[in-house]
């Protein structure tokens, strides 16, 4: 199982990324940036390339809405030619309030998008002339759209892969299956061990059944908070601004992802409490809301012992890759707790 860990995009990356060298010495595999709202995550990425040796990098994610196909494919080649063939692609559709709200463009039909955007870019990574009449995306050009003087390109450079990974950002069911049947690894949000069969199984069988074998199996990227010890109880609270902010805020009334995720995991009636009170603005009360079994279901906080089994828990749902959060107050003790982790993985 890697061990994988995301750099936080709400200040302090400079910091960060001063003791990602010792993480990288500790075992981790694979840092995420994300990039939401905040400062793009390319810039930052091959920062961390020039920064590290052996790390793989990825995005995590980039919204598929704000760049062309071409352009995204382009940016990936260009990040894992910097960093020597160790970068993957995270890209997800995030939501209408970001993408129409800041970006200024229409949220639509966010699977068809995903399905050509990731045939365009391995397009353009094979090197090949680059056509695509899809519904949303017609590469060229048509003359009737433009000047008429599109033709068909290959990318100058020869990529240092034919392939970059692809990660899909996905949680709602045909989404999942998506990203079963045509990308190289999966990222769903507040993944719960017990529960992601029941939630995710069906979407999952789906898409494997269209997936084609080259591809190799699914890599499953799971996110959880991190902390060893046998007094740390109290380190799962950190967690519940951020589910509060996800299942209450991170979307409207009646188009919230992360909300209906939490009902489909059998919280509906917290799930409506937190948002009632998140968007009422009542932040503090949403956080306390949330389910405090929810919150230690979703966590790798504790006793040696309990770890173990929530590792074992993990990996007994087909994780192939945690994406750890280390939440203690001393950064020593957060190292140590990786290289703990990466030792039992």
């Amino acid at each position: 199982m890697r061990i994988g860990m995301m750099l936080s995009y709400s200040g302090g990356f400079k910091e960060t990324v001063e003791v990602l060298g010792d993480y990288e010495k500790a075992g981790l595999d694979i840092v995420f940036v994300p990039e939401a709202y905040s400062y793009d995550a390319i810039s930052q990425l091959g920062f961390i390339a020039a920064r590290t040796e052996r790390l793989e990098i990825a995005s995590g994610i980039l919204q598929i809405y704000t760049r062309t196909p071409s352009l995204t494919a382009m940016t990936a080649a260009g990040l894992d030619y910097v960093s020597g063939g160790r970068f993957t692609l995270g890209i997800g559709a995030s939501g209408p309030q970001v993408i129409e709200g800041f970006h200024g463009v229409p949220y639509d039909a966010p699977l068809a998008r995903t399905r050509e955007i990731v045939d365009i870019c391995r397009q353009v990574w094979r090197r090949e002339k680059v056509v695509h009449e899809g519904k949303h995306y017609q590469i060229p050009l048509p003359a009737e759209r433009g000047t008429g003087l599109g033709k068909p390109l290959k990318l100058i450079n020869h990529p240092v892969r034919d392939r970059v990974p692809v990660i899909l950002a996905a949680i709602g069911p045909k989404n999942v299956a998506l990203t079963a049947e045509i990308a190289e690894g999966w990222l769903p949000i507040f993944f719960h061990p017990e529960k992601a069969g029941q939630v995710w199984g069906p979407s999952l069988a789906e898409g494997a059944a269209r997936r084609d074998p080259a591809l190799g199996p699914l890599d499953i990227v799971a996110q959880a908070p991190l902390a060893f010890g046998e007094d740390v109880d109290e380190l799962i609270d950190l967690a519940r601004p951020q589910l509060a902010l996800y299942i209450g805020g991170m979307g409207a009334r009646g188009k919230n992802f992360y909300n209906n995720l939490a009902r489909r995991y059998g919280y509906e009636a917290e799930a409506t409490k937190i948002q009632d009170l998140y968007l009422a603005g009542r932040k503090e009360e949403a956080a306390a809301a949330v389910p405090a079994d929810l919150l230690r279901d979703i966590s790798l906080i504790g006793p040696a012992s309990y770890v173990a089994e929530r590792l074992a828990a993990y990996r007994a749902a087909g994780v192939t890759t945690l994406k750890v959060n280390p939440v203690s107050p001393d950064p020593a003790r957060r190292l140590a707790d990786l290289e703990r982790l990466k030792a039992m993985a």
